[in-house]
């Protein structure tokens, strides 16, 4: 029963990981395009996502290897999820061209 909960406390922190790292990823996006120096916003957000990513595993899965695993299968559902919530929206019914009668 305790590994089966060391389990599951690995992939929730796993789904945190991957919301952090993807989550940030999304945002850096949105606000490194309209920055004045892009290249500070991208190179400082990699550095810190990452960091915070490999920290998280490496004192999740330093015992253990499936509890690696299962943090790593959060961040892939995680990844799924912020994909999903960050889709833009598509409008069903596009607006049409308007029709011109004759050729000019």
């Amino acid at each position: 029963m305790n590994e089966a909960l060391a389990g599951v406390w690995a992939c929730m922190v796993g789904l945190l990981l991957g919301a952090v790292f993807f989550g940030g990823l999304w945002w850096t996006v949105r606000k490194g395009v309209s920055s004045e120096r892009p290249a500070l916003w991208f190179s400082g957000s990699l550095l810190l996502r990452t960091s915070i990513a490999l920290a998280g595993l490496y004192l999740v899965g330093r015992e253990h290897a499936e509890k690696l695993l299962l943090c790593l299968l959060g961040i892939v559902v995680a990844r799924s999820i912020v994909m999903r919530l960050t889709r833009p929206s598509v409008d069903p019914h596009p607006p049409r061209a308007r029709e011109v009668p004759h050729a000019p």
